[in-house]
């Protein structure tokens, strides 16, 4: 089983806003927006300044896979 942040993207597309964008507002690192490009582990303090940004929950975020 993954997890997959491609509900991350796609919100990301339906608020029209960049990955740049997103880790400007709020206040991740370039390194934590790139890990989850490759669906990599991440702190769930990143998620949750995410989820936060977004004014979303955390499953809007992100889904398990099973492989």
């Amino acid at each position: 089983m993954r997890i997959s942040y491609n509900k991350l993207w796609k919100l990301l597309i339906d608020k029209g806003m960049t990955e740049m964008e997103l880790k400007d507002a709020a206040g991740v690192s370039a390194a934590s927006i790139a890990k989850l490009g490759k669906g990599g582990n991440i702190t769930t303090d990143v998620l949750l300044k995410i989820c936060e940004t977004l004014n979303c929950h955390i499953e809007d975020i992100l889904e398990t896979i099973d492989e």
